[in-house]
């Protein structure tokens, strides 16, 4: 494909994708087809000769479109949002023409310094202390891990990067029965062994108990352990609960663990001052992490994490070769060794690319409509009889289940709410999931999408109950 053949086909792709978004609305939010049949469809061998840009467009749309999950769709209510905007998009494709690889700042100077601003700006934006310092990471596991990997290098004196970890006590993590699953597997990666990580109880809002967090440190170290870190939870995934960040704080002050702040969804609430009571304490903390491509209408993937000690950081993470040994030294960041990967795409300039399109008012007036449409949703789910909320709604998550009372058998309830779930799943109007909250079946409605408007959650609470009311245990 020659620069002429480029042009023709690239202004065939904008014009389709900006009908896309415009039109994303009229096709079903989850792909209806079976498992195979995308697979079925693709050629057992690549082509000898190459096929034309039209014939592969084509089938891009015949093959391909169909089995897509349409994530920015407005009616899409699962999991978190992994919002986009029409500014991202553009930065997206002009990091694809650029094709650079940004590992330091010599092979391209402009994408650390904008990085580095940009992560003062966010910094800023969602009330962060000035000490923090921040790099981009592809997404919050990676800064979970990274967080873990400096605290057991912390609590060992370095050893365990140097001699591995054979001759340490067990070195134990912490968080809440509701903390995401990023966070045991980072404990895996970091070679403490899942049987180290402790998950703590939680209160009637699930969210984590500081005194059954005191108690689990005080046995762990009778027992001759060694406690290391505690990872809080700002907006859990399975019930958007806010784990009590100052009491957590103080426990981790006093025993000299790494504190871990995991806002993945929730972090970008704090954009609006009327939310940063949920970061009350975070000046003890070691580690933070956010992810705008979550709910900051910046394209997947760009995950936001901040260091108050970026020393630790780049002593757990950095290795100088010979040949990665480039100009600036001292005077300049070579964010490859702010992360695990050592290759670096680009993201700063989609979020710059953001956050200038929009401004900080525009993004804060965009989630707070998010927030008041879900706790317009819960005052509903509040009025019915035959509807109840299984957790506080304190975001933008909306945990709830259908329960017609003369129904009281727990598992007779899951079974109706996951047949729930499966009827307004397969229809493609619409795109929930579910949890399970102490013990019980919930069916979750995030919303967050970019064009998410109020219509569409009154659309989805009206399907919700119509098709709620129809279904019967044997259906």
């Amino acid at each position: 494909m020659d620069t002429e053949e480029f042009r023709h086909a690239a202004h065939q792709l904008v014009d389709w994708m900006a009908d896309y978004m415009r039109d994303v609305e009229v096709r079903p939010v989850c792909a209806q087809v079976v498992p195979g049949e995308i697979f079925a469809q693709l050629p057992r061998e690549p082509p000898f000769v190459g096929d034309p840009f039209a014939e592969i467009f084509s089938d891009f749309k015949k093959v391909i479109l169909p089995g897509m999950t349409h994530w920015q769709h407005p009616s899409f209510f699962a999991y978190f949002p992994a919002n986009s905007s029409p500014p991202s998009v553009l930065a997206e494709m002009i990091t694809a023409t650029l094709g650079a690889q940004c590992m330091s700042w010599e092979t391209s100077p402009a994408a650390t310094e904008l990085e580095q601003r940009m992560m003062e700006w966010l910094g800023s934006m969602i009330g962060l202390p000035s000490e923090f310092e921040g790099v981009i990471q592809d997404s919050a596991s990676t800064a979970t891990l990274c967080a873990i990997l400096s605290a057991r290098e912390r609590a060992t004196e370095w050893r365990g990067n140097e001699c591995g970890l054979r001759s340490e006590n067990d070195l134990v993590v912490y968080g809440s029965t509701e903390c995401h699953s990023s966070i045991e597997r980072a404990v895996k990666i970091a070679g403490l062994g899942r049987s180290n990580f402790h998950k703590i109880a939680v209160d009637e809002n699930f969210g984590l108990d500081p005194q059954a967090l005191a108690d689990a440190i005080e046995a762990d170290k009778l027992a001759g352990r060694q406690p290391i870190c505690v990872v809080v939870a700002l907006g859990s995934t399975s019930s958007s609960a806010i784990d009590p960040l100052m009491s957590v704080a103080k426990i981790c002050h006093q025993q000299n663990l790494w504190l871990h702040v995991d806002a993945a969804w929730a972090g970008a609430a704090l954009i609006d001052p009327d939310f940063r009571w949920m970061i009350e304490g975070v000046e003890r903390a070691d580690s933070f992490v956010f992810n705008p491509h979550k709910w900051l209408f910046t394209n997947f993937d760009c995950s936001a994490y901040f260091v108050r000690s970026p020393e630790t950081l780049l002593k757990t993470l950095a290795i100088l070769p010979e040949y990665l040994k480039s100009q600036g030294g001292d005077a300049v960041r070579n964010y490859r060794d702010w992360s695990v990967p050592l290759g670096r795409r680009f993201r700063a300039l989609k979020l710059w690319f953001v956050i200038r399109t929009y401004g900080v008012n525009r993004l804060r007036e965009m989630i707070r409509a998010h927030v008041d449409l879900a706790q317009t949703l819960a005052g509903l789910i509040d009025m019915e009889e035959d509807f109840e909320r299984l957790a506080p709604t304190p975001l933008a998550l909306v945990c709830f289940r259908y329960r017609p009372r003369p129904l009281d058998s727990g598992m007779e309830l899951d079974t109706l709410n996951e047949k729930l779930v499966a009827k307004i799943n397969g229809g493609g109007k619409a795109y929930l999931t579910h949890t399970r909250l102490a013990g019980n079946y919930a069916v979750r409605i995030s919303i967050g999408q970019t064009t998410t408007e109020r219509r569409h959650v009154e659309d989805l609470w009206n399907l919700i109950k119509s098709t709620a009311r129809t279904l019967g245990p044997s259906d």
